[in-house]
C-alpha cells in the first residue's frame, strides 16, 4: 500500500467517522431533550392533580391551628368542673383528638412544615401542663385566666406555625 492510497482513504474515512459522531451527539441531545420535556409535561400534569390535594391539607391543618390556639380554645371550651386536673385533661384531650383527626395530612406537605405543627401542639399542650401545676391556680376558672393572661405577654405557639404555613403555601405559586 503506498502512501497516496492511505491518504485517500483517509480522506474517505475521517470525513464519514466525523458525521457519524456528530449525528450521534445530535440524537443523543435530541433524546435527552425529549426526555426531559416528558418529564416536564408529567410533573406538571402531577402538579396540576395533586395542588388541590395539597392546598386542601394546608387549609386543615390550618384550621386544626387555629382551633388550638389557646384564647380561642379555652373560650370555646368551658370548663367541666371546678378540678383543675379535669378541665387540663379535657382541654389536653379536646388537642389530641384534634390532632389524630388530621394526622393523615402530613404526607402532602413538608417534613419541616409538619415538625413545626407538631412543635405547636406539643407546645401548647406543655403550656396548659406548666400553668395547671403552677401554685397560683387552683380551679379550672383560674387555669383560663392564668393562661390567657400568660397569652398577653406572649404569643401563642400556633400562631408561629401559622406564619410558616402561609410562607409555604405562598411558595406553591
Amino acid at each position: 500500500m503506498d502512501f497516496t492510497r492511505i491518504i485517500e482513504l483517509a480522506s474517505y474515512t475521517l470525513p464519514a467517522i466525523v458525521t457519524g459522531f456528530v449525528a450521534y451527539r445530535f440524537f443523543e441531545l435530541h433524546i435527552k431533550n425529549n426526555d426531559k420535556k416528558r418529564a416536564f409535561l408529567l410533573n406538571r400534569d402531577y402538579q396540576k392533580q395533586s395542588l388541590p390535594i395539597r392546598l386542601q391539607a394546608y387549609e386543615r391543618m390550618t384550621l386544626f391551628l387555629e382551633r388550638i390556639n389557646l384564647t380561642k380554645l379555652l373560650i370555646r371550651i368551658s370548663p367541666i368542673s371546678p378540678d383543675k386536673h379535669d378541665y387540663e385533661n379535657f382541654v389536653i384531650d379536646q388537642i389530641e383528638q384534634e390532632f389524630e383527626h388530621n394526622l393523615t395530612q402530613q404526607i402532602y406537605m413538608s417534613e419541616e412544615c409538619w415538625t413545626i405543627i407538631t412543635t405547636a401542639k406539643n407546645s401548647t399542650i406543655q403550656m396548659i401542663r406548666k400553668t395547671a401545676m403552677s401554685d397560683r391556680v387552683d380551679s379550672a376558672d383560674k387555669l383560663r385566666e392564668v393562661i390567657l393572661n400568660d397569652l398577653l405577654e406572649k404569643q401563642s405557639p400556633s400562631n408561629a406555625a401559622l406564619s410558616y404555613i402561609k410562607n409555604e403555601v405562598a411558595e406553591l405559586w
